[in-house]
């Protein structure tokens, strides 16, 4: 009598897990087809401006977020840098160096960046605003997602979402900061290394050269 070998249970992909239905130019669709819109939003060195300075933009700040009639959510991503890449290239700067002054500096300089990393912990912060989009917003139809167009609500989810998603970038833009509506490519990439992370961070060829689904709602 054959004995019939065990089979390890099926692993579900990534993709039967994750929230999103699709990305379609700067919209993210949910499954429940609910969608938002990211915006980052550049960094400033808070702790080099003066007291005034300081104090003015914490008031310019809040005053943005009171002055806001939707909502919206802050998100910060924190993440270990990782400098061997930078350390490799000043290798080989001092290798090519031919300056025995110059050479000296750029050695002292690298052993000056392996104490840092050595001794803190150097993270990449990124910051991001998103603006959701919720299917109730389209009335009784949006009660319950089955049934509905797919691209019917993503036309519904920009007509919602555009106006906000500028208001918020002139209010952002006035108090001095930078801020960039992610396009598919960059929403791809983002996602992509939250679910896949590595140390470094991967990027991804342009999505529309894919042949095959990078993304599926199953």
């Amino acid at each position: 009598m054959a004995t019939q070998k065990a089979t390890s249970p099926v692993k579900a992909s990534t993709q039967s897990f994750i929230e999103i239905e699709d990305i379609r130019d700067d919209i993210v669709l949910m499954k429940d087809y609910s969608a938002v819109v990211v915006i980052e939003v550049g960094a400033v060195n808070f702790w080099l401006l003066s007291q005034e300075e300081q104090n003015s933009m914490i008031y310019a700040y809040a005053g943005l977020l009171n002055s806001l009639s939707f909502p919206t959510q802050i998100l910060i991503l924190s993440k270990k840098m990782d400098i061997s890449s930078y350390l490799d290239y000043l290798e080989l700067k001092i290798a090519k160096q031919k300056q025995d002054l110059i050479r000296e500096r750029l050695t002292s300089y690298r052993e000056f960046i392996k104490n840092i990393v050595k001794k803190n912990t150097v993270l990449e912060k990124r910051f991001f605003f998103t603006v959701p989009f919720s299917p109730l917003e389209m009335g009784v139809s949006g009660v319950s997602a089955k049934g509905l167009n797919k691209e019917y609500v993503i036309s519904r989810a920009k007509t919602s979402l555009y106006p906000k998603r500028d208001h918020l970038i002139r209010l952002l833009s006035k108090i001095g900061l930078r801020a960039t509506v992610l396009q598919k490519q960059e929403l791809t990439e983002l996602f992509y290394n939250l679910y896949a992370p590595t140390s470094t961070g991967r990027r991804i060829a342009p999505v529309d050269s894919y042949t095959d689904v990078v993304l599926t709602g199953g």
